[in-house]
């Protein structure tokens, strides 16, 4: 029966919503960093013009006969000429005020207006002569005290957000000081930061538009590709997998001539060829020849052979590494299990860990057993994290899941460079830990929902800093499950006491004191379940 899956399920469509999303924020930071890049130059800009116009416009007003400019009443030959100045001086540099104020003291609370010129056609109007005002707010009180008692030669106000009286701007004050050298009134030079905002909203409007197009020919890229090379060939080789898990009947069609080349996957369809082929011919020759009994006991150890040949079992596993040293075993209760453990550098700096247990037992839940390996191989080498592996294992295995299996993972990713491994749990044991100087402890993590079990799952992962001699216990829960004759079980404290006895020993002796701490437990009871381990000592 083929399962419908929505659109917003599809493993492919996750894939490029995040893309999408990476995009996005990609964009949003470009934009960020252009918008304070921008707004920095220019404010740069504006403020140095700004002050060099005040520098000349402090020049024009005698600072000794403030007294007598305000005795004038805004008349006067002296008066004019000086105004005739600075209102010059103020459209010849495109200012768009220049205007000369006193502050009442000691508050600074208004100001009054002694010269005001405007830049002609700006469309703003010219203070009258002794305008009385209150100060705009409590930052221009405080840069007027500063210039009128001597302690500061030049402050600047920026205004960025739009006001009621003026758009953005930007104000350049400096004080006007008599021979005696004390502070008789202020000189403000104000300009208009049209050209910052048209910039700015450019720039952010041309990284939309160039954001927008890049979205349109990855998503469409990107689709392609996963459905080329991961979506189309997983789901044809798990949906082969469960028919011949029913069927156990070779395909006419072989996998290895639909699915192309010479990655992961290839391998796989090849596996699962190889492995319908051989399962149906020592059917088909064990039929003739046996009974009924003999016929499946050979059936299953040829699977079990098959299964064995699919998980690593050649160690040392990295002999031309010295950063890392592991041993793992797997010893299933019967000729085929469903645990399974896997080991494999995603790149030269990322050691991907793999500890799981498939529900059910014999062919059934050993070929579900391949699949999920493979599966979550193939997800992993395409550079995902812990969460992600899991996320799409999980939508793998439900697009196909007639059979209703499903399986606990554990699976980590290390960091060898910094000793960052990253993690993350669906349904299975808890792991174990040792420090350099301490003792083994189980971390109870966050648990997610079993692999398999339900479609739209997401899984969440942590992150722990290994030091150099740190260890990591795997185990399926054959091992604190494992019963003696009375029942009673061999537990979690029994193992950590296992893993205790000699902390310090090889990944190799650890699980060798673990499996004989476990035989000396259960004696001659029959193994129940499968007893699966693996021990890694991360050395720096």
């Amino acid at each position: 029966m083929k399962t419908i899956k929505y659109i917003n399920d599809h493993i492919a469509v996750k894939g490029i919503l995040s893309i999408i999303l990476m995009l996005i924020v990609f964009a949003m930071l470009v934009c960020l960093i252009g918008y304070r890049s921008f707004t920095w130059s220019f404010l740069d800009q504006y403020s140095y013009g700004a002050f060099r116009t005040a520098d000349t416009a402090v020049l024009m007003v005698d600072g000794d006969k403030i007294d007598d400019y305000l005795a004038s009443d805004g008349k006067g030959e002296e008066y004019e000429e000086v105004y005739r100045k600075l209102d010059s001086l103020c459209n010849s540099t495109r200012s768009t005020f220049v205007y000369v104020i006193i502050p009442d003291r000691p508050d600074y609370a208004h100001i009054t207006f002694l010269f005001s010129t405007i830049r002609r056609g700006s469309g703003y109007k010219v203070y009258d002569f002794r305008y009385y005002r209150e100060t705009t707010n409590d930052e221009y009180k405080e840069k007027y005290k500063r210039l009128m008692n001597g302690e500061s030669t030049q402050e600047v106000v920026v205004r960025d957000k739009g006001y009621i009286e003026t758009d953005p701007h930007i104000t350049a004050m400096v004080p006007i000081r008599g021979t005696d050298g004390k502070t008789k009134a202020i000189l403000c030079v104000q300009r208009q930061m049209d050209a910052l905002m048209e910039s700015r909203n450019s720039y952010i409007q041309k990284v939309g538009f160039v954001t927008f197009l890049v979205i349109i020919v990855i998503a469409a890229g990107q689709g392609s590709f996963l459905e080329k090379v991961l979506i189309g060939p997983v789901a044809t080789i798990t949906r082969e997998a469960h028919r011949f898990a029913e069927e156990n009947v070779a395909s006419d069609v072989k996998l290895r001539s639909i699915i192309k080349g010479n990655d992961e996957i290839a391998d796989l369809a090849g596996s699962i060829d190889q492995m319908e082929e051989q399962i149906s011919d020592y059917v088909e020759n064990l039929t003739r020849v046996t009974a009924e009994n003999e016929r499946i006991g050979t059936e299953l150890s040829l699977a079990g052979r098959i299964q064995a040949a699919m998980i690593p079992a050649k160690f040392p596993a990295f002999p031309g590494r010295t950063d890392v040293d592991l041993y793992a075993s797997m010893d299933p209760a019967k000729e085929v299990g469903g645990d399974f453990y896997d080991f494999f550098f995603v790149d030269d700096d990322h050691l991907c860990l793999v500890m799981a247990d498939v529900s059910g037992k014999g062919v059934p839940a050993s070929l579900f057993m391949m699949a999920s390996k493979i599966i979550l191989q193939s997800c992993a080498m395409l550079g995902s994290s812990a969460s992600e592996i899991l996320t799409k294992t999980n939508e793998a295995i439900c697009s196909n899941n007639s059979a209703n299996m499903f399986v606990t993972v554990w699976v980590g990713i290390l960091e060898m460079s910094t000793g960052m491994l990253t993690a993350a749990n669906a349904g299975h044991e808890y792991p174990v830990f040792k420090k350099p100087d301490g003792g083994f402890e189980m971390l109870k993590d966050k648990h997610g929902f079993v692999i398999g079990g339900m479609e739209g799952m997401k899984y969440t992962e942590y992150q722990l800093k290994l030091e150099p001699g740190t260890k990591i216990f795997l185990y399926t829960d054959g091992v604190p499950e494992a019963a003696a004759a009375d029942n009673s079980m061999f537990g979690t404290d029994r193992m950590l006491d296992a893993l205790n006895a000699d902390p310090d020993a090889s990944p190799e002796k650890i699980l060798r004191n673990m499996r004989s701490a476990v035989d000396g437990f259960v004696r001659d009871a029959e193994q129940f379940d499968d007893l699966t381990m693996m021990c890694v000592e991360y050395k720096g």
